[in-house]
């Protein structure tokens, strides 16, 4: 059911002459949940809200989230008197201070560039320049998923704005918290096809969370506030400030809001959970004799409380890609990855469980399979805040954020204590037996490296603890298996949108958030070429990440299905050079040697090592070309559609199908 708002839709159409658009109508969107403004603070904008989906949840800044007036105040010190007029792109950057922004990642151009000069003028704040906008979104994504702070971008009108669309859309499907700036054309050229003129609001409304298109500068300081807390509460996700050029250039004293007053948001955001669901929940647990965690992304804020959890009810752990790291996957009782390629005994312990504990998850299709067999022996309790019954109908469901009812059930498991002891110990038991008689395997053929060797390599050289970056694909795949991640945020990878390119500008806005911290980017040959212009960035901010390049000279996720499904007919995912198929092509070294990064490149097994601790060891950025062969395959892999039954475990590309 959608909701609609009492303010008007303000959003201007593809043709339209006059600066203020028609509001006598709503576009009513599926899934849709729209909130009210207050009459005082309602301006010319444009809602586009919250989508029911869920994954990582960021805590709001201050008071409960139920409340309709919430203070998100940060103290600064402003350049300006209180009473001394200055430009709406100054009072913009301002805003942004009071937020507590530090890092911004900003490519500009003609619309936009009152808000550079704006940004010259500020002490606090740092632009990181992309070298592509869609670079500037994947790394402020970087930013916010190995931070948990919301990332911030800034792009021009037009071809800028579209440029973040991928982004935009990669943090809605992630639950990334995120606000996107853009510049516009001035208010009375909107509409009109202007030079650089795109309806951004209009491109974007239904991958955002919400957007603005502001008409007034006085509404810069509210409309900030309003953004940064819609990107961080509820179900976090990314926000849209379009910004006409001749607003950025008014003049204005800005009121400053200390407050946030949207009770139509604040009234749809969950409550706390209620002690009897609570107890509910505990009492299947004691009733049961095969019990499975399925914690996804929503768990990332609530690793502290889900170990606890699982040191109490010694229930074993598996994750979807999203929440790969809230708990460690080194644990004797982490099964690691569920799902298409997640590990046989991790979709064999959801196939047997009599009691599915779903907790910050959307039983994604990825994960589910045919969703009417999945987990269908197990009463399903579901625990989320947008989720609920969308993709599967849980037996008991609990509307809630996963921090606070995990709080709830570690406070009635520690009340019980040891007079009411949970064994779980021969389902553990099968369950490790399934570990033993299916691991993750990978063959080896003479010198060359097997991809799935490498990751294992850097997870041993780096004992675990360095933040992953991928692209998508195998090697995507490889890393959610191989790299043992023992801490939420470490893993940043585009799960739900699946955007190649993700991994080496996602890797600079995590540099730039966690300094002094390894930061690795594995990548594929397809993936990295995506936004290898990235690698200036890297270099002129002096950034040290640690770029592995998994090169097969193939788009390899799609060969591995035209070999399992399309009887190896290759369909133009060869990347080498077709008059020279022996010769590595492109060569990366000449990309890192164009933008003055040391480069190498390993073919041999025996090398690996030796060259792996030379780039973990360098200084600065550093990238290592490592040749594999294109012929393996991800494994296990449940195909489309299917059921753990119809899981594949052995075989690669040297065999027919």
């Amino acid at each position: 059911m959608a909701y609609t708002s009492t303010a008007p839709n303000l959003s201007f159409p593809f043709k339209q002459p006059s600066p203020l658009p028609p509001s006598d109508h709503h576009h009513i969107r599926r899934h849709t949940l729209r909130f009210t403004t207050t009459a005082a603070s309602s301006s010319p904008l444009h809602h586009s809200n919250d989508p029911n989906k869920n994954k990582p949840q960021i805590p709001p800044p201050s008071a409960a989230p139920a409340a309709a007036i919430v203070d998100t105040t940060t103290t600064t010190t402003s350049r300006f008197a209180d009473d001394q007029p200055r430009k709406g792109a100054d009072v913009l950057i301002e805003a942004l201070e009071r937020e507590g922004v530090r890092h911004v990642f900003a490519y500009p151009g003609g619309a936009s560039l009152e808000i550079h000069q704006a940004l010259t003028r500020s002490k606090l704040i740092k632009n990181t320049l992309p070298r592509h906008e869609q670079g500037g979104v994947f790394a402020a994504e970087g930013y916010a998923r190995s931070s948990g702070r919301v990332g911030v971008c800034i792009a021009t009108s037009g071809p800028g704005a579209t440029n973040l669309v991928s982004g935009l859309a990669d943090a809605m499907l992630d639950s990334v918290p995120l606000v996107a700036i853009t510049g516009q054309v001035p208010r009375r050229m909107i509409g009109t096809d202007a030079f650089q003129e795109t309806p951004i609001v209009e491109v974007t409304k239904s991958i955002t969370k919400h957007n603005y298109l502001v008409t007034d500068v006085d509404e810069i300081p509210r409309i900030v506030r309003e953004a940064f807390y819609i990107a961080s509460t509820g179900r976090p996700g990314p926000v849209l400030i379009d910004i006409p050029k001749d607003v950025q250039q008014q003049l204005a004293v800005p009121t400053w809001t200390r407050t946030v007053n949207l009770p139509g948001y604040t009234a749809r955001l969950p409550k706390s959970p209620e002690t009897s669901q609570l107890e509910q929940i505990v009492r299947l647990i004691y009733q049961s004799k095969k019990p499975i965690l399925y914690v996804g992304g929503g768990s990332l804020n609530s690793s502290e409380e889900l170990r606890r959890f699982v040191d109490l009810t010694g229930i074993p752990v598996a994750s979807t890609i999203m929440g790969l790291g809230s708990f460690p996957c080194d644990h004797d009782l982490s099964l690691q990855m569920l799902g298409m390629h997640g590990t046989m005994y991790a979709n064999y312990a959801i196939d047997n469980a009599d009691l599915l504990l779903a907790f910050g998850v959307r039983f994604d299709d990825r994960v589910t399979g045919k969703v009417e067999t999945f987990a269908s022996r197990a009463t399903i309790v579901h625990i989320d805040s947008a989720e609920i019954g969308k993709n599967k109908q849980p037996h008991v469901a609990m509307c809630a954020d996963l921090k606070p009812a995990l709080e709830g059930l570690n406070s009635i498991l520690e009340k019980r204590g040891s007079q009411f002891n949970l064994d779980f110990t021969s389902w553990r038991e099968e369950v490790a037996d399934q570990k033993q008689r299916f691991p993750l395997k990978y063959k080896t053929f003479g010198d060359m490296i097997p991809p799935q060797h490498a990751i294992q390599l850097l997870d041993e050289m780096t004992q675990g603890n360095a933040i992953v970056s991928t692209g998508v694909g195998q090697h995507q795949m490889w890393s959610a298996q191989y790299y043992k991640y023992k801490n939420p945020r470490q893993w940043l990878t585009s799960a739900g949108l699946g955007a190649m390119g993700f991994g080496l500008p996602a890797a600079v806005g995590a540099a730039v958030a966690n300094p002094g911290r390894t930061v690795v980017d594995i990548d594929g040959d397809g993936s990295f070429m995506m936004n290898v212009q990235e690698l200036a960035t890297i270099r002129v901010e002096n950034l040290p990440v640690k770029i592995m390049v998994l090169n097969n000279q193939h788009l390899g996720m799609v060969v591995q299905w035209e070999d399992r499904f399309y009887k190896a007919n290759r369909a133009h995912t060869f990347l080498g050079n077709p008059a020279n198929e022996e010769e590595i092509f492109p060569n990366m070294l000449q990309f890192a040697e164009a933008c003055g990064i040391p480069a190498a490149r390993v073919t041999k097994l025996g090398d690996l090592k030796e060259e792996m601790k030379k780039m973990l060891e360098s200084e600065g950025p550093y990238l290592l070309d490592v040749i594999v062969p294109h012929q393996e395959h991800v494994l296990p892999m449940i195909p489309s559609g299917g059921g753990f039954k119809d899981a594949i475990n052995e075989g690669d590309g040297r065999s027919l199908y």
